[in-house]
C-alpha cells in the first residue's frame, strides 16, 4: 500500500527511526553536560546560563570508533571483575574508563563497588577519593583508615584534603598512633609544626624510627650545640655505618670553630665505618667532601679529601689520579676539596713540578695573594732549581708593589741558579721597571759575563735603545751578532734602530740595509727579515732627501725592490703565509689591486689551510664576495682564531650584533695569547656595546695578558708604548682597528 503523498511505509519508517536516533544522541549529549555541572552534595545542578550554550558548542562527540572502543573496554573488565571479583586494577580501570567516557556518576558507582569488593585494597580507597568532591572523599577517606588503620598514603591523603593545618595536624597525629614507625608520617607532621614543637616532634620520632639518619640531623640541627652533640652521639650508637652522622659531627665542630676537632672525627669516621663493614668508595668520600663545602664547611671537606683521596689508587696512578681529582673538583667549584687534593698529593710527591704548577694556578685563580705566595714559597723551597716559582713569586710581589720583597726573593733565586738566564734578566727588568735604569745595566753587564746568551744582548741593547743610546745599543747588538750569528732578533732591532731612530738620511739607511742584508744570509728562513727588509725598500725614498723632486720615481723603485725581495723570499720559504700577506698587502698599498687579487688566488693555491691568508682574503673581498669567502674559511679553518674573528668582524658590519659578539668570544677562547682578537672584540664593543661590556672584555684580556698578534705587536712593541700596561695598549691597538674600518 501506498501513503497518500506516494511514500512508501518503510520509508517513513526509517525517517522516523533516524529521528529517533538523532534525539536520543542528543539527549546523550545533554546528560553528559549536566553531570558534569552536577553538584552530589546539594543534589542541585549549577549552570552558568550564559556560557552553557557555549560549553555545548565545545563538547567533543565521540565518533562511531571511540564509542565501540569504550563498549569494548567496558566488556572487557566486566569480564574481568566477574572472573575475579577482588582484583582491585580491574575495578579501578573499570571507573577510569567510565570517566574518560564522561560517566561520572558512572564511575563513581563502579568505584564504590569495587570499594565493597576489594577493602583491603587502598589503592582502590584513593581512586574512589579521587572521582568524589572533597567533603564526600574525606567520608570515604574515613571509612577507609577504619579499614586499613596501616596505610600511611590513605592517611596522607586525608591529610591533604584538609584546608588548614590544625586539621592537617589532627590527621597525621592520628595517623601517627597506627603508624608511629612511619618515617613519610613524621616528616609530613614536623613540617607542619614551627622550630619548638618540631624540636619536640622529632625528639619522639628517634626513639620510634632510630634507622632515620634525616630525623637525628634534624634534630641535631634544631637543638643547642651541646645538645646537638648528645643528639650525634645517640645517632652514632643507633647507625654506626652512617657516615652522614659522622660528617654532621664534623661539621658541628667546625661551625663551633673548634677546627682541630675535624680532623679527629673525619679520621675516627673512617676508622669507624671500616670496622663496620660499610663500603663507603673513594668517589662516594669524595662528593660527600664537595657537598660539605658547598653546604659552608670547607675544613670538613679538606678534611675528607685528604684523608680518602689515596683509597683504592693504584701507586703508579696516583700521581695522575689526584691530578684529574683537583681539576674535576676545582671545575665544580669545590676550591677547598681541590686544594686539600692537591695538598696531599703535594705531600706524597714533592719535588713533581706539574702538581706544583697546578696548586699554583688553583691559588691564582681562586685564592689570595696571601695563599699564593704561600704555595709559591713552598714550590720554590722544595724545587730551588726550576726558576718559574722564583719568578712567579717576585713578580706577584712587585705587582703588589712590594719591591723590595721581589728583590729579596731574586736574591734567593741568584743563590739557587747563578747561571741561570731568566733570573738575571727578571732581576734586570725588575730594575728597569722601577726606574732604576743604572741597576738594571750592571745587572745585565753581569749577566753577559756570567750567563751569557742571545737574549741577553738582545735586553741589553734593548735598554740601551729605550734610554736613547742608539751607539752603545749598535755596539751591543755587533757584539751580540759576533757570538750569535743565528739570532735573528739581533738583526731587526739593527736593522729598526737605524731606520726609525737615527736621522732618516743615506747613510742610516745604507746601515739599516746592512743589518737586515747580513740578517737574511744568517737566518734566511725568517720570514720577519725579509718582511723588514722588503719594507725598508719600499721606503727608501724617504731617506733620500737630496732628491726631493724624484720621489715618485724613487717611490716606485721602491716598490719594485720591495716586490723583488719578497719574491726571492718566497723561493727560499715555500708555504710562509706571512710572506705571501705581505706581498699581497705591498701590491694593495701600490695601488695594483687586480695584482693583489692575482697573489692572493695564488697564496691559496700554496697555503689553503692557512688561516692569516684566508682572514686576510675575507677582510680585503668586495663586500659581495665576503660571505661565501667567510663559508669557505670556515670550511678550511673551523678553529683559527684570525679567521672566526674576521667572520665575526662581518657579522658586525651587518648589524648582527649577537651573532658577532658570540663569534668574537669564541676568538679569545680558542687562543686567548692573540692579541689582535682582543683587539677587535674590545672595538665591537666600543661601537655596539655597553660600558659593562666594554669593561668586562678589558678585564678579561688584562688577565689573559696576550703577547702576540700582528697588529698588537707592532703596537706594544713601539718604544713609546714599551711600559703601557695591556689595558692601555688594548685601548691603543682597537682604536687603530677602528681607524682602519676592519670591522666595516
Amino acid at each position: 500500500a501506498q501513503a497518500v503523498d506516494g511514500t512508501s511505509t518503510s520509508g517513513f519508517r526509517s525517517v522516523v527511526t533516524n529521528m529517533s536516533g538523532l534525539a536520543e544522541a542528543r539527549g546523550t549529549v545533554l546528560g553528559m553536560s549536566l553531570d558534569k555541572m552536577s553538584d552530589s552534595v546539594t543534589g542541585q545542578t549549577v549552570v552558568d546560563p550564559k556560557g552553557y550554550l557555549t560549553s555545548l558548542s565545545k563538547t567533543k562527540i565521540a565518533t562511531n570508533a571511540e564509542v565501540s572502543d569504550v563498549h569494548k573496554a567496558r566488556l572487557l573488565l566486566k569480564s574481568v571483575r566477574d572472573t575475579n571479583p577482588k582484583h582491585a586494577p580491574g575495578w579501578i580501570a573499570a571507573a577510569r574508563v567510565e570517566e574518560a567516557a564522561g560517566k561520572t556518576l558512572q564511575a563513581r558507582k563502579v568505584i564504590q563497588e569495587g570499594c565493597e569488593a576489594c577493602p583491603d585494597s587502598e589503592d582502590v580507597w584513593l581512586e574512589a577519593a579521587s572521582l568524589h568532591p572533597p567533603e564526600v572523599a574525606k567520608t570515604i577517606l574515613a571509612t577507609a583508615v577504619r579499614r586499613l588503620p596501616k596505610s600511611v598514603n590513605i592517611f596522607l591523603r586525608a591529610a591533604d584534603l584538609e584546608h588548614n593545618d590544625s586539621a592537617k595536624k589532627a590527621v597525621l597525629r592520628k595517623a601517627l598512633e597506627s603508624n608511629p614507625t612511619s618515617v613519610t608520617l613524621w616528616k609530613a607532621a614536623i613540617e607542619l609544626e614551627d622550630a619548638d614543637d618540631a624540636r619536640i616532634l622529632l625528639s619522639v620520632a628517634v626513639e620510634n624510627v632510630p634507622h632515620s639518619v634525616e630525623m637525628w640531623l634534624a634534630l641535631a640541627r634544631l637543638e643547642t650545640y651541646e645538645n646537638a652533640r648528645r643528639v650525634l652521639n645517640r645517632a652514632r650508637k643507633a647507625l654506626p655505618a652512617e657516615r652522614a652522622v659522622w660528617i654532621a659531627a664534623s661539621k658541628l665542630e667546625e661551625s663551633q670553630g673548634h677546627d682541630d676537632m675535624v680532623d679527629k672525627i673525619i679520621d675516627k669516621a673512617v676508622r669507624s665505618l671500616a670496622q663496620h663493614d660499610a663500603l663507603v668508595s673513594r668517589a662516594q668520600w669524595l662528593k660527600e667532601a664537595e657537598t660539605a663545602e658547598s653546604a659552608g664547611a670547607p675544613l670538613t671537606a679538606g678534611s675528607i679529601a685528604r684523608r680518602t683521596v689515596g683509597m683504592g689508587v693504584d701507586d703508579e696512578d696516583r700521581q695522575r689520579t689526584w691530578s684529574d681529582d683537583a681539576a674535576g673538583a676545582l671545575s665544580r667549584g669545590a676550591v677547598a676539596t681541590a686544594r686539600a687534593i692537591l695538598a696531599h698529593g703535594l705531600a706524597t710527591f714533592p719535588s713533581k713540578r706539574t702538581l706544583w704548577l697546578q696548586a699554583v694556578e688553583l691559588e691564582r685563580a681562586r685564592g689570595t695573594p696571601a695563599s699564593l705566595d704561600e704555595v709559591l714559597a713552598a714550590a720554590s723551597q722544595r724545587l730551588p732549581r726550576t726558576e718559574i716559582f722564583w719568578l712567579v713569586r717576585a713578580k706577584e710581589k712587585w705587582l703588589a708593589g712590594e719591591i723590595d720583597a721581589a728583590r729579596e726573593i731574586l736574591t734567593e733565586a741568584f743563590a739557587a741558579n747563578p747561571d741561570s738566564e731568566p733570573v738575571w734578566l727578571a732581576a734586570a727588568k725588575l730594575e728597569w721597571e722601577t726606574g732604576e735604569v743604572e741597576r738594571a745595566r750592571v745587572l745585565l753587564r753581569r749577566a753577559r759575563d756570567r750567563a751569557p746568551t742571545d737574549r741577553v744582548f738582545m735586553k741589553s741593547a734593548l735598554l740601551e735603545r729605550e734610554c736613547k743610546q742608539y751607539d752603545d745599543a749598535l755596539d751591543l747588538i755587533e757584539e751580540g751578532i759576533a757570538k750569535y750569528s743565528k739570532f735573528a732578533k739581533l738583526y731587526m732591532m739593527g736593522g729598526q734602530i737605524c731606520a726609525e731612530d737615527l736621522t732618516r738620511d743615506k747613510y742610516s739607511l745604507d746601515r739599516a740595509r746592512k743589518f737586515y742584508q747580513r740578517g737574511l744570509q744568517a737566518c734566511p728562513a725568517s720570514a720577519v727579515l725579509w718582511i723588514l727588509a722588503s719594507r725598508l725598500e719600499e721606503r727608501a725614498a724617504a731617506f733620500d732627501h737630496g732628491k726631493a723632486g724624484n720621489k715618485a720615481s724613487n717611490g716606485t723603485g721602491g716598490v719594485t725592490k720591495s716586490r723583488s725581495l719578497l719574491e726571492l723570499a718566497r723561493l727560499k720559504n715555500q708555504k710562509t703565509p706571512e710572506l705571501w700577506v705581505e706581498a699581497v698587502r705591498l701590491e694593495r698599498r701600490a695601488g695594483n689591486d687586480k695584482l693583489a687579487s692575482a697573489l692572493m688566488a695564488r697564496a691559496l693555491q700554496d697555503c689553503p689551510s692557512s688561516g692569516l691568508l684566508l682572514a686576510e682574503n675575507i677582510i680585503t673581498s668586495p663586500r659581495v664576495e665576503q660571505k661565501s669567502k667567510s663559508a669557505d674559511a670556515i670550511k678550511r679553518c673551523p678553529d683559527d682564531p684570525r679567521v672566526i674573528s674576521a667572520v665575526a668582524a662581518l657579522f658586525a658590519s651587518e648589524r648582527k650584533i649577537d651573532k658577532a659578539r658570540k663569534w668574537m668570544d669564541r676568538a679569545v677562547v680558542l687562543d686567548p695569547d692573540l692579541g689582535d682578537s682582543w683587539a677587535r672584540y674590545y672595538a665591537f664593543e666600543l661601537e655596539m656595546g655597553t660600558k659593562e661590556q666594554q669593561q668586562k672584555v678589558k678585564e678579561r684580556c688584562t688577565v689573559a695578558e696576550p703577547k702576540h698578534g700582528e697588529v698588537w705587536c707592532s703596537v706594544m712593541k713601539d718604544m713609546s708604548n714599551r711600559r703601557k700596561a695591556t689595558s692601555e695598549g688594548l685601548e691603543l691597538v682597537a682604536q687603530k682597528f677602528l681607524s682602519r674600518r676592519q670591522l666595516n
